[in-house]
């Protein structure tokens, strides 16, 4: 006989506005405890110094997941002229620096090399993994580690403000897998200066801003309290970037078997990935092939 799982089984997306100081798992593991969830996961992880949107997911949502992971992420960053650190951030040491500060001219006129389809090499202090182990746990044994470039797609890089001659402001929008920490590295030492992030906050994830988000302090305030499901997104809403493909009840019975079940499509490719629906509630995404949808994922949602 299968144990029963603890908790409450939810489905839907929780925005949250996360806090200075505290890992995206941390702020995962508060609110699947304030919601008493029995699963949850979240859309892309954010450093402890950084603030901003978190989407968690709870439930049948978390199979959405991959979809926002992979979305385009705006974020704002203030980056430290003159000084570089061993963190790339404002938590570390610092271990080198200049008297070189650029104006505003030059800051605009380096962005564009940092733009469209880049090579960024991680911060030493990050997840990637070197044989088998995380960069960051090396880097605290002193280890100087030459980590390999990733490709990074980034859709815009644009100065905001330049508060004093020590500081910028910038907005970036970027695609899965970039670390700010190394544009702004990279842009200080392309500059001639040096730089770090002092201060770093998400703006967006995919469909995701922050205007959809509540405050951390609300998990407290109204932890165990069926109040807080008034803040819960519904599941569809981590699927903006699929076409929706409404299905006949035959077909969303096959499609929650797992097999090809009919939809109703107006203007979709052959081999495009899609949703489909039926009465308005999500049923399984898949590939859209003459009339059908071919599930690779089927959701199982109660009543």
């Amino acid at each position: 006989m299968a144990r029963r799982k603890k908790g409450r089984p939810l489905n839907g997306w929780l925005v949250i506005d996360k806090p200075l100081g505290m890992t995206s798992s941390a702020v995962v593991n508060k609110a699947k405890w304030a919601f008493d969830a029995q699963k949850a996961g979240h859309a892309g992880t954010l450093d402890p110094e950084a603030t901003g949107v978190l989407a968690i997911a709870f439930g049948e949502a978390t199979k959405t997941v991959p979809y926002v992971t992979d979305s385009l992420k705006a974020y704002r960053f203030t980056l430290r002229l003159g000084q570089a650190t061993n963190t790339d951030d404002g938590e570390g040491e610092v271990i080198a620096t200049s008297d070189t500060r650029p104006s505003a001219e030059d800051i605009r006129a380096a962005l564009p090399a940092f733009t469209g389809d880049i090579m960024q090499v991680p911060p030493q202090f990050s997840a990637v993994k070197v044989d088998g182990e995380r960069a960051y746990k090396r880097a605290r044994d002193g280890e100087d580690m030459a980590l390999k470039a990733r490709p990074l797609f980034v859709e815009s890089l644009e100065l905001i403000d330049m508060p004093d001659k020590d500081h910028a402001v910038l907005d970036m929008v970027c695609g899965k897998g970039g670390y700010v920490r190394s544009i702004a590295r990279d842009l200080g030492e392309a500059l001639g200066c040096y730089g770090h992030v002092v201060q770093l906050r998400r703006l967006w994830a995919g469909p995701f801003e922050i205007a959809d988000s509540i405050p951390f302090e609300k998990l407290d305030e109204l932890a165990k309290d069926r109040a807080l499901d008034a803040f819960l997104l519904p599941l569809e809403a981590g699927l903006n970037d699929l076409e929706e493909l409404p299905c006949t009840p035959e077909g969303a019975a096959r499609l929650r078997n797992g097999n090809p079940g009919l939809v109703l499509a107006a203007d979709v490719d052959y081999g495009e990935e899609c949703w489909a629906s039926f009465e308005g509630r999500p049923v399984a995404i898949g590939v859209y092939k003459a009339g059908e949808l071919h599930p690779n994922r089927v959701f199982v949602l109660g009543d």
